[in-house]
């Protein structure tokens, strides 16, 4: 059950690291302690490391005892602090600057298969044909049965211009299909958007990226070219979250200038902000815009500021999509619909430590316009639709050490900070259950919350729950790829 709560708990954080709410380095990492330093403890500390040493069945470098006490020591905290190596930090970068060397496919893991939830449009596997719903049951040699998602995955991406294999099961095809690939460089947009019929336009934020802000504001030309918008669904289910700045762009579009967007609350004075929809607050050289480069948000179409919104969250809507989702609630410029959100109400620092490690450390809880914080209870949606997917439980409050709610949107004390798990948290945990994958793709026709929010724009009736049905999934399907990755295998 840990193991699982701790898989589970990383997906809903976004493990392709899009859930982190700020992502701006301190240029001061070492600020003198206002207490003095525990000698005793750090004694206990090296009477631990000294027995370790002298008597554990196998030597252990010093190095890992090292990194392994930081870690200890920093993901003790709460869920979302952490040591970064290289390697972690690189990833940081892919998940804020949306580009690496890879295929171009979304995948998740199903009955211990890699599945591709979509290819990425204009990308190697986009071109070759591999299609939403695909088996990957090898890659080049390696069979992908039981093998972690991140691996996969890891094994995919690589330097642009390298090959790679994939053996594909398909629904409906009798043999498994090989496709040879060769990696480029991938750009993932984080907005994706369509007229969802005449007159209703549709956005979806797949996480808050450096040109998040921009190319929201491509989208609402695109779609104000087609035709004046009755309406517009922002969808921010299962987005994890991203850049604070970009957060605070896209809820500028369509709020009034100057209103507050989000502020934060910390221990140390530069904790203390306010993020107002200004250009001051979402420009920057994150953006490629420079604090006094061209305000983008000068270009939206007049109508954006007045048309009906409907904004959609789920159980994996988190931090930045917090913000907005609560932006937009509070000052009543939208209609929130779904399912009530992760609870990430928390912000991180990266204080750099040296040239191949940082420290990315909670320093700030955030709070709604109105003072709202959403740390471990989440965005509570105006309307609440059940599509069946939200049978788990498992958000922010489910994880242990989660950072408590302030109470009366107050600095928390030092019992609040870190909550560790109690026995009625272990009860609750026994009784979740895992979530199902979705069976469809968001802004499809099959997107039962979609539809309930154009009724709801239309002024139509909306459908609190999709009916229950027995459906059948990819167990038959994901079977017959085990079978032929062990066929495969076989001389």
């Amino acid at each position: 059950m840990r193991d699982f709560l701790k898989k589970t708990g990383l997906i809903g954080l976004g493990v392709t690291l899009g859930i982190l709410l700020s992502v701006h380095f301190s240029a001061v990492a070492n600020q003198e302690s206002k207490t003095g330093i525990p000698y005793e403890d750090l004694q206990l500390l090296a009477a631990v490391f000294g027995k370790i040493k002298s008597s554990y069945v196998d030597p252990v470098p010093d190095n890992k005892l090292i990194r392994e006490a930081i870690n200890g020591m920093v993901r003790g905290l709460d869920p979302h602090s952490d040591f970064l190596d290289g390697r972690e930090l690189e990833d940081l970068k892919v998940s804020t600057q949306g580009k690496f060397g890879g295929l171009g496919i979304e995948v998740n893991s199903e009955n211990d298969i890699v599945k591709v939830v979509s290819p990425i449009e204009d990308t190697p596997a986009f071109r070759a044909g591999i299609k939403a719903g695909d088996l990957i049951v090898k890659i080049d040699d390696t069979v992908t049965r039981g093998l972690p998602l991140t691996k996969a995955v890891d094994m995919m991406r690589g330097k642009p211009g390298t090959s790679v294999t994939l053996t594909i099961a398909r629904k409906d095809e009798p043999m498994p299909l090989v496709f040879k690939l060769v990696r480029e460089e991938i750009n993932i947009k984080s907005i994706r958007y369509k007229m969802a019929e005449p007159g209703y336009g549709y956005i979806r934020i797949r996480n808050f990226q450096e040109r998040t802000g921009e190319d929201l504001v491509q989208a609402l030309k695109s779609l104000y070219k087609e035709a004046p918008l009755k309406g517009l669904v922002l969808d921010v289910r299962s987005d994890p979250g991203g850049l604070l700045s970009q957060a605070v762009s896209v809820s500028a579009a369509f709020l009034p200038k100057d209103v507050m967007v989000v502020y934060t609350e910390g221990r140390t004075p530069d904790a203390r902000m306010e993020y107002k929809a200004r250009p001051r607050d979402y420009l920057g050289s994150s953006a490629g815009k420079g604090l006094f480069g061209k305000d983008y948000l000068v270009d939206l179409p007049a109508g954006v500021k007045t048309v009906p919104m409907v904004v959609l969250i789920d159980a994996g809507s988190a931090s930045a999509s917090e913000i907005l989702a609560g932006a937009l609630q509070d000052h009543k410029r939208a209609h929130v619909m779904g399912a009530q959100s992760f609870g990430k109400g928390s912000v991180q620092t990266i204080m750099p430590i040296d040239a191949t490690h940082a420290l990315k450390l909670t320093t700030m809880r955030y709070f709604t316009p109105s003072g709202r914080s959403i740390q471990a209870k989440g965005i509570e949606p105006d309307t609440a639709i059940d599509d069946g997917r939200d049978v788990m439980r498992i958000r922010e409050a489910n994880l242990d050490h989660h950072m408590a709610t302030p109470k009366n949107g107050k600095k928390a004390t030092e019992e609040e900070t870190a909550k560790p798990s109690s026995p009625a948290d272990d009860e609750e945990k026994e009784n979740i259950k895992p979530v199902p994958p979705v069976r469809f793709e968001f802004g499809s026709p099959e997107d039962f919350q979609l539809q309930q929010a154009l009724n709801q724009l239309k002024g139509l009736p909306v459908i609190a729950a999709l009916k229950k049905e027995d459906k059948k999934n990819d167990a038959e399907t994901a079977e017959k790829a085990l079978d032929a990755a062990d066929a495969i295998d076989k001389p």
